[in-house]
């Protein structure tokens, strides 16, 4: 995340995610399952605006961003301000651990569509957490943060890590890895989501796991092609059995000559790894024309 301070208010921009490596080891007793995924924060942003509140209270405005499209059934204004919201969940659960009794007032402008995989909700409650903490003055490392965000979120803690990492257990242990180079992505986010709940039920977990090692030599490298071969995602089977997009997707990538695709997360989005900036852009505009959905030329940042 990127955090900037003005004059009035702190601003941190929110990054969503992809993950080009996902693999389901096994069913936990508590509920989740066992996985190992590597995770490349992107170049889409969600927004937050953060300022103290002097009443002491703690307040939320969910907004869209004028400059781009949401899939249908994705607009923020009808996300929840108050407890059942991340962000805000964040927020207090800081004032509780910590006995604060100063209040924040908070603006988020979303950029990443909802449901989809691309860990937005996630995203925004690592960065409420990082703007508390600066703003009440706590003075937590970014380890000491990653306690909470393991409470709010098994992707929230990869958020505070500033870069691409190896994340295992539920996801909430995160190993940073070295990255070279940057990455072009086009991401496509269908108007048809997907229940993570759903998605998980139908998967069987790995009998032979995959490694994610030979996927790690090549990003810590750079060797885009590579990268693009060993791309892998677990759950994409499930999901195909789920949702008639993912194999539109899978189809629609596979004419355009793109270095590998793979659904993120437990979708619905799905992702190509490009050559380049502009080679993105050209495969983006063929996705427009098909009508496949909302549609993101993305490159991997820190």
């Amino acid at each position: 995340m990127q955090i900037h301070r003005s004059a009035t208010e702190l601003v941190v921009q929110a990054p969503a995610k992809l993950n080009l490596f996902f693999e389901v080891l096994a069913k936990r007793d508590d509920g989740y399952h066992e996985i190992e995924t590597l995770m490349c924060p992107i170049d889409l942003f969600d927004t937050l605006y953060c300022r103290e509140e002097q009443s002491g209270q703690v307040s939320l405005q969910c907004e869209r961003a004028s400059d781009v499209s949401m899939p249908s059934g994705s607009d923020p204004a009808e996300l929840p301000c108050g407890r059942q919201n991340l962000v805000v969940r964040a927020v207090e659960l800081l004032r509780r651990e910590h006995g604060v009794r100063r209040g924040l007032a908070l603006r988020l402008i979303k950029r990443i569509p909802l449901a989809a995989g691309l860990g937005g909700g996630s995203s925004d409650a690592a960065a409420a957490l990082a703007a508390a903490n600066d703003l009440w003055d706590l003075g937590l490392s970014r380890r000491e943060l990653a306690v909470p965000a393991a409470e709010l979120g098994s992707d929230v803690p990869f958020f505070l890590a500033g870069g691409p990492a190896v994340c295992r257990g539920r996801g909430e242990q995160v190993q940073p890895v070295t990255a070279t180079g940057t990455l072009s992505f086009v991401v496509v986010c269908p108007p048809q989501g997907l229940s993570t709940a759903a998605v998980y039920a139908a998967c069987r977990p790995a009998q032979k796991p995959r490694s994610p090692a030979p996927l790690l030599d090549a990003f810590s490298q750079g060797n885009a092609e590579e990268i693009g071969r060993l791309l892998w995602n677990r759950l994409q089977p499930a999901a195909e059995q789920l949702s008639p997009w993912i194999e539109r997707l899978r189809a629609e990538f596979a004419r355009l000559d793109v270095l590998g695709s793979r659904m993120t997360g437990s979708g619905t989005s799905y992702f190509g790894l490009c050559r380049h900036p502009r080679h993105a852009r050209r495969v983006a505009a063929c996705l427009e024309a098909n009508g496949a959905g909302s549609v993101f030329v993305v490159r991997t940042c820190r």
